[in-house]
C-alpha cells in the first residue's frame, strides 16, 4: 500500500495517471481545508475586507527558488475575509504584553538573532548557530529590545514587531480575537486584484526609479546603500499600500502565515480554502524582509516562500492577523 503521508516527495508522482497517494492527500487537504481554524471576535476597525474569489496562485518565473515550492501556477479560489491594514507594531504587541503578561520565546531563551549590521563592535568569537556570519546570538534581545538589552523600542511605536515567533504570533492573534493567515489568503491579499505579476504594483522593482518598498539594495551583507531610505526595518506605512490598501506586503518584515510548510503538498491539494499539511516542522513565512537581495534572496516577490521554525525569532520577522467575515 501506497504511504499517504503529506510530507512524500510528490514530485516523484506520475502525472498522467491517478494514484492512491494523490487521492489521499486531495482527501486529507479537504478534510483539512473545512476544519481550518476560524476567528471572528476581533476588531475589524483597523483591518481590510477582502472578497477573496478565484485568483492564480503560484509562480512560473525563471528565478525561483524550486526548492520552496512556488509553482505550478494554479487556480486556486478562497472564502472572504479580513486582515490586518498594517503588520502588528511594537505598540500594539506592547499592549498584548501589558495586558496578559505574556512572555516571548525570546524572552524565554535569553536571546535572539540580530543581523550584524545592527550590532556595535562584538567580540572577536561572536556565536553564529546557524552558520551564517550575518546572524548574530544575542543574550537579552527580544521584541522589546531589538538589538540587546541596551537598545529600546521606545522611538518605534509604529514599526513592525519583530524577534516573535510563530508561537508568540499566535498567541496575538488568539488574544486579539483573530488569527493568523493561510498562505492562499496572504498571497491573495499581496497581489492587491493584480494577476500573475512578480510585485504588487506590477513586474518591476523600481518603476521608474521609485523605491516601492524596503529591501537591500547593495552587496549584501556588507553594504547596505539604503536607496529605498532604509537600512532596518522602516515605519509600517514608510511605503504605500497596494491595490488593496494594504501596507508592508512586500519588503521590510517577514510574515507568519498559518501553515505548516511542504515544498509540494500543494501540488495535490484543494483549490478551495487551501491550507498547509496537518503536521509539519516548520511554518510558512511570507513577503521577504529588508535583508532580502537579489544576489542570495529574492523572495519579496509576491508567490515567494519560506519557512522557519515556529519557535525562531529574528531581527528580521514579524505578522500580521486575519479574520472571518
Amino acid at each position: 500500500m501506497n504511504d499517504l503521508s503529506p510530507m512524500n516527495d510528490f514530485r516523484t508522482l506520475p502525472c498522467c495517471a491517478p494514484t492512491k497517494v494523490r487521492a489521499g492527500i486531495l482527501t486529507g487537504s479537504r478534510a483539512e481545508s473545512a476544519q481550518r481554524v476560524r476567528a471572528s471576535a476581533g476588531d475589524t476597525a483597523n483591518m481590510v475586507k477582502l472578497e477573496g474569489g478565484r485568483f492564480l496562485m503560484g509562480s512560473e518565473d525563471a528565478d525561483i527558488v524550486a526548492a520552496d515550492g512556488e509553482g505550478p501556477v494554479r487556480p486556486v479560489t478562497i472564502d472572504p475575509f479580513y486582515l490586518d491594514r498594517y503588520p502588528v507594531t511594537n505598540q500594539e504587541f506592547g499592549r498584548f504584553i501589558a495586558a496578559t503578561d505574556y512572555q516571548t520565546e525570546a524572552q524565554r531563551f535569553g536571546w535572539s538573532f540580530v543581523f550584524k549590521g545592527h550590532l556595535p563592535p562584538v567580540p572577536d568569537t561572536p556565536e553564529h548557530p546557524v552558520g551564517l556570519s550575518w546572524w548574530y546570538k544575542i543574550d537579552g534581545a527580544d521584541w522589546s529590545h531589538p538589538e540587546g538589552p541596551d537598545s529600546s523600542v521606545r522611538t518605534r511605536e509604529q514599526y513592525p514587531v519583530v524577534h516573535v515567533s510563530w508561537n508568540d504570533a499566535a498567541a496575538f492573534a488568539q488574544w486579539a480575537g483573530k488569527r493568523l493567515p493561510t498562505e492562499t489568503e496572504w498571497e491573495f491579499a499581496a497581489r492587491g486584484g493584480l494577476e500573475a505579476k512578480r510585485f504588487p504594483w506590477g513586474d518591476d522593482l523600481t518603476p521608474e526609479g521609485r523605491h516601492l518598498c524596503n529591501i537591500w539594495q547593495g552587496d549584501f551583507p556588507d553594504v547596505d546603500l539604503a536607496e529605498d531610505g532604509y537600512s532596518a526595518p522602516a515605519p509600517v506605512d514608510a511605503f504605500q499600500p497596494n491595490g488593496f490598501g494594504l501596507y508592508s506586503i512586500t519588503g521590510n518584515t517577514w510574515e507568519w502565515s498559518a501553515d505548516w510548510f511542504s515544498p509540494d503538498y500543494h501540488l495535490y491539494a484543494t483549490r478551495l480554502n487551501p491550507v498547509g499539511p496537518a503536521h509539519g516542522q516548520a511554518r510558512s513565512m511570507r513577503g521577504g524582509s529588508y535583508l532580502c537581495h537579489a544576489s542570495y534572496c529574492n523572495r519579496y516577490r509576491v508567490a515567494a516562500r519560506t519557512s522557519n521554525t515556529p519557535d525562531s525569532s529574528t531581527t528580521n520577522i514579524g505578522f500580521r492577523c486575519a479574520r472571518d467575515v
